[in-house]
């Protein structure tokens, strides 16, 4: 429906309008903004991660002490082991969830006052190359690689929102 709208919309046109594409994705997620922002977020969650990492090795652990142990336990030794597995399993997941959202609302924080810039920046450089309309590719049937302007998109907004 959208791609009937904007055919009919195109068509109503008049010949002389300037017409750009722009993958925004691609230029919000290649900007140095956004490269030194998923850096420091890997930095933020490693101690996390690698605390994950070692609870897991250590259940990992319990799991073959359970298996080379098999019947040299006592029942309250095997049982206290497999309850410490458990509860260890237990955390793990909590840990691996809780890692994921707060990585995941940081992210989406990130990407989404980057993609605002970035719009920002497309409507100036649109303004100041003359085009009267910017289409997102990923929108988009078909365009000619030659009205792509992403790669200026990308330039425009690393000189507008330098890495400090």
């Amino acid at each position: 429906m959208f791609s009937v709208a904007l055919l009919s919309f195109t068509s109503a046109l008049p010949a002389q309008t300037k017409v750009a594409t722009v993958n925004l994705q691609r230029a919000v997620l290649e900007s140095a903004d956004i490269k030194k922002a998923s850096a420091e977020l890997e930095l933020k969650y490693k101690p996390r991660q690698q605390a994950a990492q070692k609870l897991e090795q250590e259940l990992q652990g319990i799991q073959t002490q359970l298996q080379q142990g098999q019947g040299k336990f006592t029942p309250q030794a095997e049982g206290d082991l497999q309850a410490r597995g458990t509860r260890g399993q237990r955390e793990l997941q909590r840990m691996g969830e809780d890692l994921q959202a707060d990585v995941d609302r940081d992210r989406n924080e990130i990407l989404g006052k980057a993609a605002q810039k970035m719009q920002a920046v497309v409507k100036t450089l649109a303004e100041a190359k003359g085009f009267d309309i910017v289409i997102d590719t990923q929108t988009a049937i078909y365009f000619k690689a030659a009205t792509e302007i992403t790669t200026e998109a990308i330039a425009a907004y690393d000189k507008a929102y330098p890495v400090k």
